[in-house]
C-alpha cells in the first residue's frame, strides 16, 4: 500500500526550517532506511507544502513520522494529512493494472 503524506507549510516556513531541517532529514533517511519512506520533498513555486510517498501495511507508518517530525512539533508545519494511494502503474506500483491488450 502507498500511503501519501501532505504538509500545509506556514508562512515563516523557509525562514524557521533550517533550525530544524538536520533532525527532520535524520527522521526522514531512517524511514527510507527501514523501507517506509519512497520520495519526499517541498512543493515548489510557491513553497507553500510538502509531499511525503510512503510503502507500509497502513497508513500509520505515515501518520507516526508526521507526530515525529520537527517541523510538526515545532508549528513550521500548519496542517498534515495522510491518504492512501492506490497506484496502478509505473515501476512499484503497488496495484498494477495492465490494458486488455497486454
Amino acid at each position: 500500500m502507498h500511503t501519501l503524506l501532505f504538509y500545509e507549510v506556514g508562512d515563516d516556513y523557509l525562514a524557521r526550517r533550517a533550525e530544524f531541517r538536520n533532525a527532520h532529514l535524520e527522521l526522514a533517511w531512517k524511514a527510507v532506511e527501514r523501507g517506509e519512506l519512497i520520495l519526499g520533498g517541498a512543493l515548489a513555486d510557491p513553497v507553500d507544502g510538502v509531499v511525503v510517498l510512503f510503502k507500509g501495511d497502513s497508513p500509520a507508518v505515515a501518520e507516526s513520522f508526521a507526530k515525529a517530525d520537527p517541523y510538526v512539533t515545532n508549528g513550521i508545519v500548519k496542517r498534515w494529512h495522510v491518504r492512501e494511494w492506490t497506484t496502478v502503474a509505473g515501476v512499484g506500483c503497488t496495484t498494477p493494472v495492465r490494458p486488455a491488450s497486454a
